[in-house]
């Protein structure tokens, strides 16, 4: 076994985060990092953090990992950022915020960039999950972007989910809940010393009672904090660990784990099957012909993507 890797099982993270970044570069290595860990992967609790932009989610997270740590708890982060329009990295400012536990051993924190990626996350967060959990995390926390309504894609990877949100924040925040209200775990009234939160967290109850779900399933809590100030966290992170163990009683964490590595499994096989059909069939006369056909209107794509598919013996 490579030294890195060894270094990597026994949680350095200067080794895993060389590894995270050769994941990020698309760098060959990365790769290979990731065949050799991924036997002792499987292990760390994943909590996705969404919600809108300006309701508190980083400060919330890093009261949570302080909370955490205080329990003894190996805790890593991912901060997903926007990409910057010029270098197509993270902004950082998540990481700037939990700066107060950059000495702690115990926390390991990641910002990464979207790079376009839909959906609050970045396109390689499950790999970067994987390390850490390699690692030895205990927790590893997903903050995503919070732009809007595309912040679903975290409830399908993560075990539990945490949805913020704040009060007064208008009609905006409320065309939001439709979404948000179907993917969360435990919700989180944020900055609840401003006027409204009390009403804010009817307003969810009564929501959440709408579309209660059968009886024995997860009845998600509505919960107050002022995260700037610490309060509330505790029960924060106790309502993490009551559905982790929700979940556990009922066999769907193992059932959720095995789902994200047959997802990260099919995504990894289209993105190497594309590579090859777009690398492997460039000198492929009856590839140029495909192309010309689609450009000049003979063929429609659809008809031509079928056509490559079918063909693919032929034409790589």
């Amino acid at each position: 076994m490579p030294t890195d890797i060894k270094k990597i099982l026994a949680g350095d993270q200067l080794a895993g985060a060389r590894l995270i970044r050769q994941l990020e570069d698309g760098d060959p290595s990365g790769m290979a990092g990731l065949k050799t860990i991924f036997a002792h992967t499987g292990k760390a609790f994943i909590v996705g953090i969404t919600g809108p932009a300006g309701s508190g989610k980083s400060t919330l997270v890093s009261h949570m990992i302080t909370e955490c740590r205080r329990r003894d708890l190996k805790v890593a982060v991912v901060a997903v950022d926007p990409s910057s329009a010029r270098t197509g990295g993270a902004f950082l400012g998540d990481r700037l915020r939990m700066g107060q536990h950059a000495k702690d051993n115990g926390v390991f924190i990641r910002s990464m960039a979207t790079r376009g990626h839909v959906g609050g996350l970045s396109t390689t967060t499950r790999e970067v999950v994987l390390v850490l959990d390699a690692m030895g995390y205990d927790m590893v926390m997903i903050e995503t972007v919070g732009v809007g309504q595309d912040e679903v894609e975290v409830a399908e990877f993560a075990h539990t989910t945490i949805v913020v949100s704040l009060p007064g924040a208008g009609d905006d925040i409320q065309a939001l809940k439709a979404g948000l209200l179907e993917i969360g775990d435990v919700y989180v009234v944020n900055k609840g010393d401003l006027p409204g939160a009390d009403n804010e967290v009817a307003r969810l109850k009564s929501m959440l009672q709408m579309g209660q779900k059968g009886e024995g399933s997860w009845s998600a809590p509505v919960l107050i904090t002022v995260a700037v100030k610490g309060e509330g966290i505790s029960a924060v992170v106790d309502a993490c660990w009551h559905h982790r163990q929700h979940l556990r009683d009922r066999g769907l964490f193992q059932k959720h784990s095995e789902q994200q590595t047959l997802d990260l499994f099919q995504r990894l096989v289209m993105d190497l099957v594309g590579d090859k059909i777009f690398n492997d069939s460039h000198a492929s006369a009856a590839y140029q012909t495909l192309l010309e056909d689609v450009k000049n209107r003979k063929i429609d794509v659809v008809t031509a993507a079928e056509h490559l598919v079918k063909n693919l013996h032929v034409i790589i």
